[in-house]
This record gives structure tokens, C-alpha cells and sequence, in this order.
């Protein structure tokens, strides 16, 4: 399960990446939580674009959004049985860019945060659904959920699930509608383990009002003084965040 991710790409390297029409000035986001808007790669008539969503499906039938739990993150074993997903999976799939995501290992307190990003810090894409949302009084709300599967060998180290992330060689049979729910289901595969990085970083990511660097920094470190140097860490497959390594841009 994904609960928090994080885009901190430039506009510049994103629409590269993802090839979109659009020039949004996107701001770099460290924490992005449920609910919040999230960006989104969506494609209509063979041109991708860029969008936000709320992150938290909603299917066209739900009534009261209140009384509907929050669904942000979406089974692949089972979305095609499910009536909330199955229209949304055969005809409205899409991306959500992120360079990195948090997950928690479950320990006696409130939980030990991990980073996972890839080791180069590029960016990679979640398959997603989508669903327009609309309210009994005619307005709409624009809605997004990722999918997961079973965790690979690095993220098994923490937890059970991890979101599919999709490959840039994915993306054209994704995002197309012509795409056969038959031939789309092949494409929710754990991702390779050579393609993330797990880094343990302190708490500050535990609360939603942090959304800066500072969120990624090892235990101990966002405790410190301003301009205090990081301590060093080991070359381990799980990393202290930072050690080593400068910033992106």
C-alpha cells in the first residue's frame, strides 16, 4: 500500500518524461497525501495530457462521499471482478508521476518510515484509474487511485504490497482505451528490483503539514540545526537517506 508519495521532478523533466502537451508549473511536492490533488498523465485521442485529481477514487454510483471509505490504492489481482473499477480499468487508465513514495514497517509504535525512490532519482509512473465523480447539485470532482500488487524483494523487506510502476515502454498500451482489459491486466507486475532504492528518513513525513526536503532526511537529521552537516551512512540496500549524495538541481 502506498499512503504518501512525492514529485519534486522540474516541469521541464516531467513533460519530457511523459511527453504531454501541457507546460505546467507544477511545484515540487514532497508529500503528497490522500485526498490532496495529484498529478496526472491522461491521454484523449492519441495526445497525453497533463491534469490534477483528487487522490481518492470515487465511483460514479456513490451517493455521499462521507460515507464512502477512501480508496487510494486499488488490488490488481482483483480490480477487473470489482463493479467500482471495472469500467474505469477496461476504459480510463492513466498515470501518476512520482520520484518517490513512503511506506511504514510495522514495529510496536506508530511505525518506522521508509523512501523508496530510484537510485539515479529519476521518475517513474504509477498505473492508475480514474473516475469523474459528480454530486447531486451538478458539480464534478476529477478522481484518481494507483493500483498494487505483491511486493517485490526489496520492498518485502517492510511490507507485503507495493503500487505497479509502469515502464516508459508501458505507457502507450496504458493510456490507450483500445487496449483490451485482457492485454492491460499483463502489465500489473511488481516493479524490478533493480529499480528502487530503500532509504529510511525520520519521522517528519508522519505529518501531512510537512512537504519539504526535510521529509526525506535520515533519522535524526531533521532534528538537527539549520546547516548542520547529515550524518554519514552505509552502502546497504536499506540507506540513510542523503548519505552521500548531493541535491538534484
Amino acid at each position: 500500500m502506498c499512503g504518501r508519495f512525492a514529485v519534486t521532478a522540474t516541469p521541464e523533466e516531467m513533460r519530457a518524461y511523459f511527453g504531454y502537451a501541457e507546460t505546467p508549473n507544477f511545484p515540487p511536492r514532497y508529500n503528497i497525501a490522500p485526498t490532496q490533488p495529484a498529478p496526472v498523465v491522461i491521454q484523449q485521442d492519441g495526445v497525453r495530457h497533463f491534469t490534477l485529481m483528487r487522490w481518492g477514487f470515487l465511483p460514479g454510483w456513490v451517493k455521499d462521499i462521507k460515507a464512502f471509505p477512501l480508496v487510494i490504492n486499488i488490488r490488481s489481482e482483483t480490480v477487473r471482478e470489482k463493479p467500482s473499477f471495472r469500467s474505469a480499468f477496461a476504459r480510463r487508465r492513466v498515470l501518476m508521476p512520482a520520484d518517490g513514495f513512503y511506506e511504514w514497517q510495522k514495529t510496536d509504535g506508530p511505525g518506522r518510515p521508509f523512501l523508496l525512490r530510484r537510485p539515479d532519482r529519476g521518475i517513474f509512473a504509477f498505473a492508475a484509474l480514474h473516475e469523474t465523480w459528480s454530486s447531486p447539485d451538478g458539480s464534478e470532482i476529477d478522481t484518481v487511485a494507483l493500483l498494487n500488487t505483491h511486493a517485490n524483494g526489496v520492498i518485502a523487506a517492510i511490507h507485503e504490497r507495493c503500487p505497479v510502476i509502469l515502464p516508459p515502454e508501458s505507457f502507450p498500451a496504458w493510456l490507450d482505451a483500445k487496449t483490451t482489459p485482457d492485454e492491460a491486466e499483463k502489465l500489473l507486475r511488481p516493479p524490478p528490483d533493480e529499480l528502487l532504492e530503500l532509504v529510511e528518513i525520520g519521522t517528519a513525513v508522519n505529518k501531512v503539514a510537512n512537504d519539504g526536503p526535510a521529509v526525506q532526511e535520515p533519522p535524526g537529521a531533521q532534528q538537527r540545526a539549520p546547516g548542520e552537516a547529515a550524518a554519514g551512512g552505509g552502502t546497504s540496500r536499506i540507506r540513510k537517506a542523503g548519505a552521500g549524495q548531493g541535491n538534484l538541481f
